[in-house]
């Protein structure tokens, strides 16, 4: 399985600063952001999208 989370950031640049947990992602410019996430299992008969809408 392949997870691909991207990320869209409104701002004018793609740099992000990680919160003291460690684990918090926000935008450097303060800028509005969003993310995403899609899992994709790849079998034999091709890739199947796991997590798109029924």
């Amino acid at each position: 399985m392949i997870a691909i989370e991207p990320w869209f950031l409104a701002g004018g640049s793609d740099d992000y600063r990680v919160a003291a947990d460690g684990w918090t992602l926000y935008s450097a410019d303060g800028s509005r952001a969003a993310h995403v996430e899609h899992t994709v299992a790849v079998t034999d008969d091709g890739p199947r999208i796991l997590t798109a809408p029924r």
